[in-house]
């Protein structure tokens, strides 16, 4: 290693954080279940004409990126308004922790 320290990945098909290897190229996935899912997922999609990259997504997994997408909205709607109301940082720290917990689950696809 060059003396760099490496930015924590997450995996590419849950968004799971990925446990850094000591030796070799950087892990894509959090487990082989996920790389399966992966392959599995590249190989339908090349069957069907559709780009490498393309994200298929089932309808309650479309729906549940929207419902984690509106949670992160409303928490950070909740903490601009906690700040246009003055308060003070006893206040706006659980608003803040539980804004970065949802926009950590809303990063997840699956």
């Amino acid at each position: 290693m060059t003396g760099r320290t490496r930015k924590p990945e997450n995996c590419l098909w849950c968004g799971r954080p990925v446990a850094d290897a000591p030796l070799g190229r950087r892990r894509r996935y959090c487990r082989r279940s996920c790389r399966q899912r992966a392959y599995e997922h590249r190989t339908l999609a090349r069957e069907a004409g559709l780009p490498e990259d393309a994200v298929v997504l089932t309808a309650d997994e479309a729906s549940a990126v929207a419902d984690r997408a509106f949670e992160v909205r409303c928490a950070a709607e909740d903490v601009a308004t906690a700040v246009g109301e003055g308060a003070g940082p006893e206040e706006l720290a659980p608003l803040c922790a539980d804004l970065v917990r949802l926009a950590r689950a809303a990063e997840r696809l699956r």
